[in-house]
């Protein structure tokens, strides 16, 4: 038994005089195996005597070639994944399906998305009848195929509508699920020809084939525009979800209250393009509630505007401390009122702006939807 203390003391002081290396080296017993796989190298397949009938088998497991270099030398290093850009594959305009129902997304406000609309319909033959741009509505005229472009009359043949058909078209433009989208819908109707009777539009649409073409026709219309980088006049499109009467009155309390027409999802839109436009910083907003919420104390967000070199290089931007301290926060809400939208602003839910402030926010709004 000391004999056997005795060896284990021996090989304990000679493993540690002379280093463990065959026992934990590159060449050890114990060695580290985590690397081998990179210098493994593919054999031959196995051969199978002539006289046995087999079956090819591909190799389950075979080596990347790229893997087993003998030029590489040292520890690999795995790269780091590039970025994914997948904000440049995002059109702006896209197609959404519900059964046999179709509509476009836009990533633009019905603003901007009315004019191309427009466009779309009168560079196919149709004629605009109605123009209701505060409702995000138009309707084209009566017409006969033959009285459309070539393309747009081949349209309505392979859908169904014969030649001595009218058709009238109804373009429905509504403010998107996500603040600055829209959602466009397309409902056709026809008659006979010769007939004066005013068919009405449905919710549901009657002729399937023509208005899944139309949509299609007016998605791929509006991906050209977008690529072009928008070859239509925005000229009008400022008035396109404007109320068309906005007035600044007071309430039984001498509160200050901004009227904005009757329509409250144009005049959510509305309000919100003018607050963007305002001195201010529109913090959060909660449509659920017609509630946004700015600080005057902090100056509109620019969305392509980046710190210069010297501020990012001396933190000159403030701290969310010095933000908490000197914030003015208020919130604008915007309420239905019998047949009006009202605005109005709030220190919070229970208490109202000073009149100075609520005056002076209303004013600027006011003065942004003009």
């Amino acid at each position: 038994m000391k004999r056997l203390a005795g060896l284990s003391a021996l090989a304990l002081i000679i493993s540690s005089t002379s280093g463990c290396g065959w026992v934990w080296g590159p060449e050890g017993y114990f060695r580290d195996r985590g690397s081998d796989y990179l210098e493994a190298q593919q054999t031959a397949p196995m051969q199978m005597p002539p006289d046995v009938t087999s079956k090819r088998l591909d190799p389950l497991l075979p080596i990347p070639r790229n893997v087993a270099d003998d030029t590489a030398k040292g520890e690999y290093i795995v790269p780091r994944p590039q970025p994914l850009s997948a904000a440049a594959d995002v059109s702006a305009y896209s197609l959404q399906k519900t059964g046999d129902s179709r509509w476009i997304v836009a990533q633009n406000p019905p603003a901007e998305v009315w004019p191309v609309a427009v466009q779309f319909f009168q560079d196919n033959g149709f004629r605009l009848d109605e123009q209701r741009p505060q409702t995000g509505e138009f309707t084209t005229t009566w017409q006969h195929s033959d009285e459309l472009s070539a393309a747009m009359g081949k349209r309505l043949s392979a859908a169904g509508v014969g030649a001595d058909s009218e058709t009238r078209v109804r373009v429905r433009i509504e403010p998107g699920v996500q603040r600055n989208t829209s959602e466009v819908y397309v409902v056709s109707a026809e008659r006979p020809a010769g007939s004066t009777a005013d068919v009405a539009f449905t919710n549901r649409s009657v002729n399937t084939g023509l208005d899944a073409a139309l949509v299609d026709d007016m998605l791929a219309s509006m991906g050209r525009i977008s690529e072009k980088g928008g070859s239509v006049s925005m000229l009008a499109s400022r008035d396109s979800d404007t109320p068309n009467r906005v007035s600044l009155s007071e309430d039984g309390s001498g509160n200050p209250v901004l009227n904005v027409g009757k329509d409250l999802d144009r005049a959510w839109s509305s309000v919100g393009r003018a607050l963007e436009q305002g001195d201010w910083r529109v913090e959060d907003i909660n449509r659920s509630l017609g509630l946004y919420y700015i600080n005057l104390s902090e100056k509109a967000e620019k969305k392509d505007e980046k710190p210069g070199f010297f501020s990012s290089l001396f933190g000159s931007a403030p701290s969310k401390e010095e933000v908490e301290a000197r914030a003015e926060r208020y919130q604008v809400r915007l309420s239905k009122v019998g047949d009006s939208v009202q605005v109005t602003v709030e220190k919070n839910i229970n208490t109202v702006a000073p009149a100075d402030v609520a005056r002076k926010v209303l004013s600027k709004i006011q003065d942004n939807l003009g």
